[in-house]
C-alpha cells in the first residue's frame, strides 16, 4: 500500500516538485496516518488525511483517502462525516473497483447507529423502537450484496442482514398488534403481510401469521383466518396455533 501511495504522492507532484524529500515528507505523513489508524487513534489520522486530501483533491490520490476517511469516521463515531464521505464516493466513483467497500461502511455506521445493535448483547426487547437506522443498513448491505456478490465484505453483510431482517420484521409485527388492540383490523393485516413478505424467511414469520388470523377473524373474514391458519401449521407445526 504505502508503495503505491509513493507513486501517486509522485505523479500527483509532477516533475518540478516530486523531489526525493518532498515525496519522502508525503509518504511518512501518510504512514503516520496508518499507524494512527492501526493504534486506535483516529482523530490524529483524520487530520492528517484531511489535510492531504486538500493538497491533492483531484488525484487519484485523493480517491484512497476518501476510502480511509470514510473507515476513520467510522471508527471515531463521526457519523454524518462517514456516511458523507461513502456517498460521495460511490457517486462519483460509481464503478471503481473499491465500490464495494463504501456500501458496506456505510451499512456499518448505521448499523451500529441502530439500538438493536446494542441492545441485543443484553438480551432487551427493542422491538417497539423505530428501525430507521436498521433500515438504512440494511439497505446499504443489501445493495452491497446484491451488486457485489463476489465482494469480499458481502459474507458479512449477509450475516448483519439477518440480524437487521429480524429486528426490521419484528418491530412491523409490533406495530400490527398494536393496530389489533386498537380493533383497526385492515392496518393490522397489512403491517403483518409486510412482514412477512419483505422480510421473508425472519424468526418473526410465525407471529406475523398469527397476527394475520387475528385481523382475518376481527374482520369476520373466517374463510381467509382458515386458510391462514393451515399456513402457520405447514410452515410452522412446531410453533402452535
Amino acid at each position: 500500500m504505502l508503495l503505491a501511495v509513493t507513486l501517486l504522492f509522485t505523479a500527483c507532484a509532477g516533475n518540478d516538485e516530486a523531489d526525493d524529500s518532498l515525496v519522502r515528507g508525503i509518504t511518512e505523513a501518510y504512514e503516520t496516518a496508518e499507524k494512527s489508524m492501526d493504534s486506535g487513534n483516529y482523530r490524529r489520522a483524520i487530520g492528517i488525511f484531511e489535510a492531504l486530501q486538500a493538497r491533492f483533491p483531484f488525484s487519484e490520490l485523493s480517491t484512497q483517502i476518501q476510502l480511509e476517511l470514510m473507515y476513520a469516521y467510522y471508527k471515531s463515531e463521526a457519523t454524518e462525516q462517514a456516511v458523507d464521505a461513502a456517498d460521495t464516493f460511490i457517486r462519483e466513483n460509481p464503478t471503481h473497483p473499491r465500490v464495494d467497500y463504501a456500501y458496506y461502511v456505510k451499512g456499518l455506521v448505521y448499523f451500529d447507529q441502530d439500538p438493536g445493535a446494542l441492545e441485543r448483547l443484553f438480551r432487551k426487547s427493542n422491538e417497539n423502537r423505530p428501525p430507521t437506522d436498521a433500515e438504512l443498513a440494511f439497505s446499504s448491505f443489501n445493495r452491497l450484496v446484491e451488486r457485489y456478490p463476489a465482494s469480499p465484505y458481502a459474507p458479512d453483510a449477509e450475516q448483519r442482514m439477518i440480524f437487521l431482517k429480524n429486528r426490521l420484521a419484528s418491530y412491523e409485527n409490533s406495530v400490527a398488534r398494536f393496530y389489533i388492540r386498537q380493533g383497526a383490523y385492515v392496518a393490522a393485516l397489512n403491517r403483518a403481510k409486510g412482514a412477512l413478505e419483505e422480510y421473508h424467511g425472519s424468526d418473526s414469520g410465525a407471529d406475523s401469521l398469527r397476527i394475520m388470523i387475528q385481523a382475518y377473524e376481527g374482520l369476520g373474514m373466517t374463510d381467509l383466518a382458515d386458510d391462514t391458519r393451515r399456513v402457520l401449521q405447514e410452515n410452522f407445526p412446531n410453533d402452535g396455533p
